[in-house]
């Protein structure tokens, strides 16, 4: 019987279960917010510095779905500067980016700036605050996910990624859970 669960992951975790590097410094890994079954995997990943909904299971084919690319999964991200509508626009087409330092154009996309700021638990890094310019939040939606590609897309159009946090995965949502609440779910909304 396989298991499912979505958990609110933390900043400063490694969207793991193990790691091979060698003790220098502890990460902290993503068996720390549970007892997991033994055969629990992350469904995708968020870095190390990123937060929000995140799934995990024991299901190998329901991942493998999720993660192929027909499953849209929605960020919201605070940006260095107030993000203008052509800078929206840009995302939404799809923009240049470098994957492994290949060039990559970006699917097309939904992505439209928040008109309120979001709320979420405290990060547990502090982020740089209003004094030092301001700030705004966008939605991004993709069904595709290369290797930091928000962050890489935000800086792209010249405003950088200072906070992300995915709050969707298909129909399944973050909700009000608390950074590193995990919720056992009898199978996957999306």
């Amino acid at each position: 019987m396989h298991r499912y669960f979505k958990i609110y992951k933390p900043y400063g975790y490694l969207s793991q279960f193990i790691t091979n590097e060698k003790p220098r410094k502890k990460k902290k890994l993503l068996g720390e917010l549970g007892d997991f079954p033994e055969e629990t995997m992350a469904v995708g990943r968020l870095d190390q510095d990123s937060e929000g909904l995140l799934f995990l299971t024991t299901d190998g084919k329901e991942s493998a779905r999720i993660t192929g690319g027909g499953v849209e999964k929605e960020y919201y991200v605070q940006v260095d500067g107030d993000i203008t509508e052509k800078a929206v626009e840009l995302l939404q087409h799809g923009v240049e980016i470098s994957i492994n330092g290949t060039k990559y154009e970006t699917l097309p996309c939904k992505a439209f700036k928040l008109e309120k700021r979001p709320v979420f638990p405290e990060r547990a890094k502090k982020i740089r605050d209003e004094r030092h310019g301001p700030t705004s939040w966008v939605s991004i939606t993709l069904k595709e996910g290369k290797f930091r590609q928000v962050k890489k897309m935000t800086a792209v159009v010249g405003f950088p990624t200072l906070r992300l946090v995915r709050v969707r995965i298909g129909n399944e949502k973050l909700n009000q859970m608390d950074s590193g609440e995990v919720i056992e779910l009898s199978k996957f909304n999306c």
